[in-house]
């Protein structure tokens, strides 16, 4: 069932991406700055159930602006769209949450300690007051 999910990338300035990620209290001030892909996640008739964003890091990646929209939250697609956006990056994966971490935890990301962290990785607005995780590769 939900791998009827398809992603489609949408541009930073894309107004429903903003909107999502302003209503859940994500940050916009950089989605439209080079090196950032956000992807739309449909789900059976073409209906937007949520969005995610990868920002490339050198050799690695930061998961960003993972949104489920409230209409379709507590049914899966949360995993089902991390799963799907992280599906053939190559590289580490790391992600910074302040109030997520108990849902990345249960899908199998790992807190990682900051001096392990890329600095490319570090060097990015969303780790430079939260603690990173990674994802396993």
């Amino acid at each position: 069932m939900l791998s009827a999910i398809a992603l489609h990338e949408v541009a930073g300035s894309d107004a429903r991406l903003r909107e999502a990620l302003r209503a859940a209290d994500l940050p916009t001030d950089d989605i439209e700055d080079e090196g950032r892909a956000f992807l739309e996640a449909v789900f059976g008739d073409g209906q937007t159930i949520g969005y995610a964003g990868l920002e490339r890091c050198g050799g690695d990646y930061l998961l960003r602006s993972v949104v489920v929209l409230p209409e379709h939250r507590g049914h899966g697609f949360g995993r089902a769209i991390v799963e799907a956006t992280l599906r053939g990056v190559g590289g580490d994966i790391f992600l910074a949450t302040t109030s997520a971490a108990p849902f990345f935890s249960s899908i199998g990301s790992s807190e990682v300690p900051r001096a392990e962290v890329p600095a490319a990785v570090l060097a990015t607005r969303q780790l430079s007051s939260i603690c990173p995780r990674r994802r396993p590769s």
